[in-house]
């Protein structure tokens, strides 16, 4: 379920269980892309990013996000600081792809204005960089201090992780860049199990600043398109069009810094 996938990562940052729809994963996965031990049950978007699709879709997010079907501690969300506009997230995410063609921009605006709403800014691209066109997306919301072992942070959950997926935890250390450090979770999802090259994957690479709770989510799709709620997505590419390492440093860097400060 494709758009749902999305969604669902939203909601969870990213629902590594659920089968996404990749425009609409990563576009509102990042949405919040996440999918990550909490698997809510939003049950019309689910994907990349419950978050990141309810956004998109204009649909109101839980100051804390609850646990169903995992035994993790739920996500509390903080009111980001300033206002942060679609076309803030959308700008940014194409300046992190210097030369690349775009198309089907999506986006969505934070409110700290509105404590029922307005947690979550997102934005979400087709990439077409000559290698492949690819949905890529990025969240950005802000956690209640102190952090704890939830979304983004911890790479348990419950049920385990599939054959094939995986998941890894480290730490930066403070910086100019990064004052106070952040914890960086980096994932590969499968659309599908059992994994199999026919089928698309998501490469996440999540980054929360340890001082402010902020926090970046960036999803990529080895695929673009709609998919019918049927369809497993099919790749474009073999890769993402980031490394991992690739992602860490445009998200730390300048041009998403000004998203982080106003986290």
């Amino acid at each position: 379920m494709p758009f749902e996938a999305d969604l669902a990562h939203a909601l969870d940052r990213t629902a590594d269980s659920l089968d996404p729809d990749l425009t609409a994963l990563t576009g509102r996965a990042v949405q919040r892309g996440r999918s990550r031990r909490r698997r809510r049950s939003a049950a019309v978007v689910a994907g990349v990013g419950a978050c990141a699709a309810l956004a998109v879709a204009g649909l109101s997010l839980p100051g804390s996000l609850t646990g169903g079907g995992s035994d993790m501690e739920p996500v509390g969300l903080a009111m980001p600081r300033s206002a942060i506009t679609d076309t803030q997230m959308i700008q940014a995410l194409e300046l992190t792809f210097p030369g690349a063609r775009f198309s089907e921009e999506k986006g969505q605006s934070n409110n700290p204005s509105d404590p029922s709403s307005g947690y979550v800014a997102n934005g979400n691209v087709i990439v077409d960089d000559g290698q492949g066109a690819a949905s890529v997306g990025v969240s950005a919301v802000r956690l209640k201090l102190p952090l704890r072992d939830g979304d983004g942070l911890n790479c348990d959950r419950t049920p385990a992780r599939p054959k094939g997926d995986t998941c890894a935890v480290r730490e930066l250390p403070s910086s100019a860049e990064i004052p106070g450090g952040a914890v960086v979770m980096s994932e590969r999802i499968a659309a599908q199990h059992p994994a199999g090259v026919d089928f698309a994957q998501r490469w996440v690479v999540t980054v929360t600043l340890k001082a402010s709770g902020a926090q970046l989510q960036m999803v990529q799709w080895n695929s673009a398109g709609s998919f019918a709620a049927t369809d497993v997505p099919k790749p474009t590419r073999t890769a993402p069009p980031l490394s991992e390492q690739q992602a860490l440093a445009a998200l730390t860097g300048a041009t998403w810094a000004p998203i982080l400060g106003a986290l």
